[in-house]
């Protein structure tokens, strides 16, 4: 499947800043309308070290109400949370009625980081992908709108992005041993990815495979898929597309107005 995907999909950065405003108003209105109707969703972004997650989360939240959405940053769980069944931190993220959750890594942990790096048996890691579907399942007939995202970009480009980062005395806190580490089971991390993609693929909480070489189309088609399925989700509750268009206009001549003070 991985194999497959075309990474030299690209978007110029010319043509990313025309169409972000008006991505991030739609956004901003529908996530609006969610709140109203009591209509909550869960963003997972996954995939590999370096691809780009952060950035495009940044820019996705960007322009939101903060007071509609929660992000968390998941870690390796700590030693008390080992002391519960392991969904459990999971749970205490569910998004409220009407409230978006971001989620930068997920309960995936289990079937890629934990099975790579051998922390847990083989019996333990494929009961996850049980309880990982019936969770997604319990979620969506709940309520809530699932959209799970898989950042891919290839090896060469993952070894190139970390020396760039190691380039810069300010950022290059951000490569570790361990990443580099990671780095050389690319191999193993990429079957696992393949096996997690297939059988945890569902209607009610789809995969999106994003071609990250370029950060511009990954952040566009993020925002594209988000869109989409809120919209799908709140029908006729949808604010109506032409209500944009003279707010885009005017976030796109501010966005130039902010610019050209940067410059000057």
């Amino acid at each position: 499947m991985l194999e497959n995907v075309n990474l030299e999909r690209a978007l110029s950065h010319e043509e990313y800043k025309r169409a972000l405003p008006a991505l991030q108003r739609r956004l901003y209105d529908l996530e609006k309308a969610c709140w109203d109707h009591g209509r909550p969703s869960i963003i997972v972004f996954e995939g590999w070290d370096a691809a780009g997650k952060g950035g495009c989360i940044s820019t996705l939240t960007g322009r939101l109400d903060p007071r509609g959405f929660k992000l968390h940053v998941v870690h390796p769980p700590r030693t008390h949370e080992l002391s519960f069944p392991w969904l459990r931190r999971f749970w205490l993220a569910v998004p409220n009625r009407g409230e978006m959750v971001i989620l930068d890594h997920s309960w995936y942990h289990r079937v890629l980081d934990e099975r790579v790096e051998r922390t847990i048996p083989e019996k333990v890691w494929r009961q996850g992908y049980k309880d990982i579907i019936e969770f997604e399942r319990m979620l969506a007939d709940d309520g809530t709108v699932l959209l799970k995202f898989w950042f891919h970009i290839s090896r060469k480009e993952q070894k190139k992005r970390f020396r760039k980062i190691e380039e810069d005395p300010l950022e290059s806190w951000r490569v570790s041993e361990r990443d580099w580490a990671r780095h050389e089971l690319y191999g193993d991390f990429a079957e696992a990815a393949e096996e997690m993609l297939e059988l945890t693929e569902s209607e009610f909480a789809p995969w999106t495979i994003v071609e990250a070489t370029s950060r511009w189309y990954a952040r566009r088609k993020v925002f594209l898929t988000i869109i989409a399925a809120l919209e799908k989700a709140l029908g006729n509750n949808a604010p109506p597309k032409e209500a944009d268009a003279a707010r885009s206009r005017h976030d796109a001549e501010l966005r130039r107005a902010m610019e050209s003070l940067t410059d000057a």
